[in-house]
């Protein structure tokens, strides 16, 4: 079991950080910051340039507390949260499979972070080097109900983009 979820940890933290290398640094191939702020501002999210070097924070910061086990609920909690907002923002209104662009992605890098927070990141990680017992249903509810806010803030700011390039024309 212990090996099981560090790759569970490993991947899901690994992939979500080199997502957010693609935001900040354009790393492996991604658009850089004035591509990803263009792209966030097509999605409601003003300033756009602003709002994805928070994403790619977020995402470098959160994947790789997830993959190294560290304050484990925070780093699920930080994980569903993106994820949610990538899914509500950019894929769910193509359905649920990522063919057709859908959220099928961001619905199984989220649960698959959040389950971490109910399951523990495991012994081979840094909660469990620093002694720290932060695991269970408490704790997965609780990274689930910071999840669900963080993301409902976030989506909470988009603007109709239409609306503000026809303003700023």
């Amino acid at each position: 079991m212990e090996f099981g979820v560090l790759l569970l940890r490993l991947t899901v933290g690994l992939t979500l950080a080199a997502h957010g290398g693609q935001k900040l640094f354009g790393w492996f191939g991604g658009p850089g910051l004035d591509g990803a702020g263009r792209a966030l501002e097509n999605l409601g999210f003003f300033p756009g340039r602003r709002h994805a070097f928070m994403a790619g924070l977020t995402e470098i910061g959160g994947g790789l507390l997830l993959a190294l086990g560290l304050v484990t609920p925070v780093a699920a909690s930080i994980v569903a949260a993106v994820m949610l907002v990538a899914g509500v923002s950019a894929h769910a209104r193509r359905g649920f499979f990522l063919t057709n662009g859908g959220y099928e992605y961001t619905l199984m890098l989220g649960l698959s972070g959040l389950s971490v927070a109910f399951t523990g990141p495991g012994a081979v990680s840094l909660d469990a080097l620093l002694g720290l017992n932060l695991a269970g249903a408490g704790w997965g509810a609780a990274a689930a109900l910071v999840a669900l806010a963080g993301g409902a803030i976030q989506l909470g700011q988009r603007r109709d983009a239409t609306a503000v390039h026809a303003a700023a024309a």
